[in-house]
C-alpha cells in the first residue's frame, strides 16, 4: 500500500475549476478500487491519498496525470507501507 502526501505549491492555481478536474480525474481511479481513501489536510495545505496500486511506478503515472500536479499547483511524495494491524472492520487489508 501507499500513502500519497500532496502539498499545495501554488495556492493561486487552486481554483474551483481545477479542483473539479482533480476530483473528476481521481473518481476514475476510485472506480478501479486502486485508490482507497482520500481527503483534504486540515488546515488546507494539500491532501492525503491511500492507494493499493500494484507498484509505485503505476501510482506515479497516475499522480503525474492528476490535473493538480500537471498544473504545478501541487507536489507529492509517496511512502510505501505494509499494514500489519487494523481494526476488525479493516482486517481484510492486513498483510
Amino acid at each position: 500500500m501507499y500513502l500519497v502526501d500532496m502539498s499545495f505549491t501554488d495556492m493561486a492555481k487552486i481554483t474551483p475549476e481545477l479542483t473539479d478536474k482533480h476530483k473528476t480525474y481521481l473518481e476514475q481511479e476510485y472506480k478501479t478500487n486502486k485508490l482507497m481513501f482520500g481527503g483534504r489536510k486540515v488546515p488546507r495545505t494539500g491532501g492525503i491519498l491511500i492507494s493499493q496500486h500494484d507498484n509505485e511506478h503505476e501510482l506515479i503515472q497516475v499522480m503525474n496525470l492528476d490535473p493538480f500536479v500537471k498544473s504545478g499547483a501541487v507536489s507529492y511524495s509517496i511512502t510505501e507501507f505494509v499494514p500489519v494491524m487494523a481494526s476488525k472492520a479493516y482486517q481484510n487489508i492486513v498483510a
